[in-house]
């Protein structure tokens, strides 16, 4: 798996993405579930086998940003996130925050939620946490928009 192929697959993703409102979760949820994210998926799970898709580690959180925002990515930035545990800290999503939560190990939940599409409004804050397992997460930020808390 190279960058380029992952790209090419969150591109075809974030193109669905560019029409959702995150200010509605519940709705941009129900839409989302609709989405066929097969091929994202596997491409998103070679990559972070490979390494270079979670190159950074803190606090036991393992991470890397993908893609800044960019026009082939309809705005959007692409993180990528291997947790079980809380992150080592709080942020806010200036303009939301659409994640794509897959199971890496057990039975995890991302804050409280199955895996699956999670979607954060516009200026929420929260600690990523994931319990009962392991996850891989896709982080979907407008703009790359995000404030990490000091």
């Amino acid at each position: 798996m190279t960058p380029n192929e992952l790209l090419a697959e969150a591109s075809t993703l974030t193109a669905a993405l560019a029409g959702i409102d995150p200010s509605d979760p519940a709705a941009a949820e129900a839409r989302l579930a609709g989405l066929d994210t097969r091929a994202f998926e596997a491409a998103l799970r070679a990559a972070h086998a490979e390494g270079w898709a979670t190159p950074k580690e803190a606090g036991g959180v393992r991470f890397g940003r993908v893609a800044k925002a960019d026009p082939t990515l309809h705005g959007f930035s692409l993180d990528v996130v291997d947790m079980n545990g809380a992150a080592p800290g709080s942020h806010v999503h200036p303009r939301g925050e659409l994640d794509l939560c897959l199971v890496l190990e057990g039975h995890p939940r991302f804050d409280g939620r199955a895996p699956g599409w999670v979607v954060y409004p516009p200026n929420s804050r929260h600690i990523p946490t994931v319990t009962g397992g392991r996850m891989l997460i896709a982080y979907f930020l407008p703009g790359g928009e995000i404030q990490f808390d000091r």
